[in-house]
């Protein structure tokens, strides 16, 4: 029974376009591939990546000079590069980052046949390509997974912890749940993404349209409830399932989403737009190894100390600086009460002076008038 109804979620899963929508050719002035339908272009390779499962997959690379970012985008089921060659195009213009998209084994020119598992080996592939062969740096890349593309990018984003960011366009829950409303995952079902949602450590994006009929909006919801740095969703009214990237607000949230995350992480949000944890976004982390990480935190916990340390010390500095100016004040007021304590003492010495002057002009007058009395009587009895 698991075997049969991974195989019908298999089915229900890929629709390559029959016949593919280009033919590689290359071109006969410098042997470089093209895309059949589209001119050569200064800025966009196209390439043919071997899979560990021994496929050979097509992937389109789009530079952009002012780029900081680079999109590896999984597109969704009935399509082929020559179908997203455009969009591709104005995504990397519009959003100023470089592009790399990708067809699945058995998708376009790939060769093989599509599957969960080579669609793991695909999407390995070009990230591969994109460190090795362009440069690219884990922290500054962003993947994108449309429809069944949100498939490999959680699988592989579950497995890169320090990525700049995740973006969900139309994704599923998991194969069997587009089918059937089951509660819980069998070990039979396809790109169990509800499990590995809660694996990625950096911003999540869904957008997500409310009418979608193939893949309906509780998967984009639940999917983006579960995820642990949620950003601001955008759950497009009236929007289906193959329709999102031709309402306006698509591109406007898109290069919001993009230059947000490419902010440093203390930067990204402030006020009411944080996470649902209610937690600061946190640096990229630099391993999933367990003991690496727990020396992290560890080293987090010894950074604290110091930092209060530091801080202890400037208000030690600035306590002592306030009570030397106290000190001082209280040094001046001590000296001026010295020159008043001096200069009451030389007031009351003047004081003294006088009224001692005063004393004895007071009885030198007295003793004149007291000699005149006598005399006047002396006079008067004579």
């Amino acid at each position: 029974m698991g075997g049969v109804t991974s195989s019908m979620a298999a089915k229900l899963a890929f629709f390559p376009p029959n016949p593919p929508s280009y033919k590689l050719v290359a071109d006969e002035m410098t042997g470089l591939l093209l895309l059949s339908t589209f001119p050569h272009r200064e800025n966009v390779e196209i390439l043919k990546l071997p899979t560990r499962k021994g496929t050979e997959v097509v992937a389109m690379y789009i530079r952009h000079p002012m780029a900081t970012s680079t999109l590896l985008y999984s597109h969704g089921n009935a399509a082929d590069l020559g179908q997203m060659y455009e969009l591709f195009v104005e995504l990397s213009i519009h959003l100023r980052v470089n592009l790399m998209g990708y067809d699945y084994s058995g998708y376009g020119q790939s060769s093989g046949k599509p599957s969960e598992q080579h669609t793991y080996a695909d999407i390995e592939a070009v990230y591969k390509c994109m460190e090795e062969g362009y440069g690219a740096k884990q922290e500054d890349i962003i993947l994108y997974g449309q429809s069944v593309g949100s498939g490999p990018t959680l699988d592989l984003a579950a497995r890169l912890p320090h990525l700049r960011a995740v973006v969900l366009h139309s994704p599923i829950l998991s194969g069997l749940r587009v089918m059937y409303p089951v509660k819980k995952s069998y070990w039979f079902d396809i790109y169990k993404n509800i499990d590995k949602i809660q694996l990625v450590d950096c911003p999540v994006l869904v957008i997500h349209g409310t009418a979608d009929e193939v893949v309906d909006c509780s998967h984009g919801k639940q999917l983006w409830e579960l995820s642990k740095e949620k950003y601001e969703p955008l759950w497009l009214k009236g929007g289906n399932h193959c329709d999102l990237e031709h309402h306006p607000e698509y591109i406007r949230h898109l290069k919001k989403f993009v230059s947000t995350v490419e902010k440093p992480p203390s930067q990204r949000y402030t006020g009411s737009r944080r996470r649902s944890t209610d937690q600061q976004l946190l640096p990229p982390r630099k391993s999933t190894d367990i003991v690496f990480e727990a020396s992290r935190k560890s080293t987090d916990r010894r950074e604290k100390p110091r930092h209060s340390t530091d801080v202890n010390k400037l208000l030690l500095k600035s306590n002592s600086n306030n009570l030397n100016e106290k000190l001082e004040k209280l040094k001046n007021q001590s000296n001026y009460a010295e020159k008043l304590r001096v200069s009451f003492d030389q007031v009351e010495r003047s004081r003294r002076s006088v009224d001692c002057c005063l004393e004895k002009s007071r009885k030198s007058v007295d003793h004149q008038l007291e000699r005149g009395r006598k005399s006047v009587d002396r006079i008067r009895t004579g």
